[in-house]
């Protein structure tokens, strides 16, 4: 499958590179442009045909929410994703208006960052796809969370996303071998706490087995395996 490529608008370079630095971390993504004003922006949709922006709120040409609407009458495909200190309902009900993926608020967690690019590689995915278009698809397509099970189990308990264990368990899969919840953080792109609470998941519902190991130095442990 082809990357999806993704623009970052956002007027301050610094943090521009380091939601670069986090989008790097998704191998379905390439960062195909940084922009620093509307114009900029303009002019890489252009160019790029991105499938993705990241687009910032305070800019010193024009405002990002006003930017919104050119973007969608000339660029109606491309997804957004607001990342912005402004916290003013104006932009947010603008936002909603114009069919924005999702609204990050400064300074972004970087767990909800991946959270939020899990959803969009997921949605970007099924609409790519060939499945069969049906209330379960719609439903996925839309945010709702599915319970795999066909509706008979109890879904999945609170702290637990659906994406990001995907993730986790597609982690253990490939590898093959025991992994430590520092080492499936960093290849999800989440911290050794987020990873760690999905792998003990998986432990407790069967889906992964446990081991501590003993090194020669230092602590013991915990590794965990597929099932």
């Amino acid at each position: 499958m082809n990357k999806i490529k993704a623009v970052i608008a956002e007027d301050d370079f610094r943090i521009a590179d380091i939601h670069e630095k986090f989008l790097q971390k998704f191998e379905e993504i390439e960062v195909v442009g940084k922009s620093l004003n509307g114009e900029q922006t303009l002019n890489l949709l252009e160019e790029n045909n991105p499938d993705l922006l990241l687009l910032d709120v305070y800019m010193p040409d024009l405002l990002g929410s006003d930017l919104l609407p050119l973007v969608r009458e000339r660029f109606p495909k491309v997804s957004i994703i607001m990342i912005t200190a402004a916290t003013d309902k104006v932009f947010l009900e603008k936002a909603l208006n114009c069919g924005v993926e999702n609204y990050l608020i400064k300074p972004v967690d970087r767990d909800r960052f991946n959270e939020v690019i899990y959803e969009y590689i997921k949605k970007h995915s099924l609409l790519l796809s060939n499945q069969e278009v049906n209330q379960n698809y719609a439903d996925l397509l839309f945010g709702k969370k599915v319970d795999e099970t066909g509706g008979k189990g109890k879904g999945l308990p609170k702290g637990i996303d659906e994406i990001t264990l995907g993730k986790v368990k597609n982690v253990l899969q490939i590898k093959n071998m025991g992994l430590s919840a520092e080492e499936v953080g960093k290849e999800i792109g989440a911290s050794r706490i987020t990873a760690r609470r999905y792998l003990e998941y998986l432990s407790s519902i069967k889906e992964a087995r446990t081991e501590v190991v003993y090194g020669i130095v230092g602590r013991p442990e915990r590794k965990y395996y597929p099932i």
